[in-house]
């Protein structure tokens, strides 16, 4: 790759790539990569779904980059699409339940929190955190989407609203939403006292 193509900013090499500099686009691609994978992954919690849907986003955002207006930020237009790419994903296959096991991938959970758990507290640890993954897995996807943007991707409501094509206030309602389906799925796994 063109060591060049690190200095320019991101709206530098949109133009630049407009123009059917490759090299730019690379830088681009490059760049925004693994937060496109990690939205993915928190959606489909399949790392070969991820790695094929960030691949497709990159391709078809290349293939329409000359319908980017650039009244967004690249990095938001290249959201938007890994999300609605996503979506369709999940409507193409029907939703499935089966989820890999991802232990050793990025969690809610803080690995180094648990480290002196006992056996028992680390087999709860387990469950609990299966049952976590389920519980955002059987999100209704619009809710799905705006929760991994904003828990897992760290982002504003704002931010999310704009990926999402939607109000903040929409935002805002989805997640108020899919934190009390949260609540009440996992409740029986808060409630338990010491046995």
């Amino acid at each position: 790759m063109n060591d060049k193509m690190e200095e320019f900013g991101d709206e530098g090499l949109v133009e630049l790539a407009k123009k059917g500099n490759i090299d730019a686009f690379a830088e681009l691609a490059r760049r925004l990569q693994e937060k496109v994978y990690h939205t993915i992954f928190g959606m489909t919690r399949n790392h070969q779904d991820a790695d094929d849907l960030t691949q497709e986003t990159f391709m078809y955002a290349y293939k329409a980059l000359d319908g980017f207006k650039q009244k967004s930020s690249f990095y938001t237009w290249v959201y938007r699409i890994a999300v609605n790419l996503t979506l369709n994903h999940f409507k193409k296959k029907g939703r499935e339940k089966g989820r890999e096991d991802f232990e050793d991938n990025a969690s809610v959970f803080d690995k180094a929190a648990y480290t002196d758990l006992s056996p028992e507290g680390d087999s709860l640890k387990k469950e609990l955190k299966e049952k976590l993954d389920e519980a955002i897995a059987s999100l209704p996807l619009a809710y799905q989407a705006a929760f991994n943007l904003v828990v897992f991707q760290g982002m504003s409501h704002g931010q999310a609203a704009e990926i999402l094509g939607c109000s903040e206030n929409t935002v805002s309602w989805r997640m108020h939403k899919a934190r009390k389906m949260l609540q009440d799925r996992l409740k029986p796994y808060f409630s338990r006292g010491p046995s």
